[in-house]
């Protein structure tokens, strides 16, 4: 609940600022009526961004590796015991 408390007021207050903009003419109204997308491009980016470094950042996990390999390995001879061809390794 908390989340959606700071994601709402944070929203607003972006809101009171855009319409502040708007209000006070400092930047031209041209360009003022594009900050909405301009905020969903950069959110978008920051998003992509966010993904990338946690890709970057993923740990290996080398134990869980050999224990998917034996596995594979368990899989293969039973169905190589139930006549399934699994391939040649």
């Amino acid at each position: 609940m908390k989340h959606i408390v700071k994601i709402l007021s944070l929203l607003v207050a972006i809101s009171a600022f855009w319409i502040g903009l708007l209000q006070a003419a400092i930047i031209p109204r041209s360009h003022t009526w594009l900050l909405p997308i301009y905020f969903v491009v950069s959110l978008g980016c920051y998003g992509l961004l966010m993904v990338g470094v946690g890709l970057m950042q993923f740990p290996t996990c080398p134990q869980e590796a050999v224990l998917l390999q034996k596995d594979i390995a368990e899989a293969k001879d039973f169905f190589k015991h139930k006549g399934v061809d699994v391939g040649s390794n």
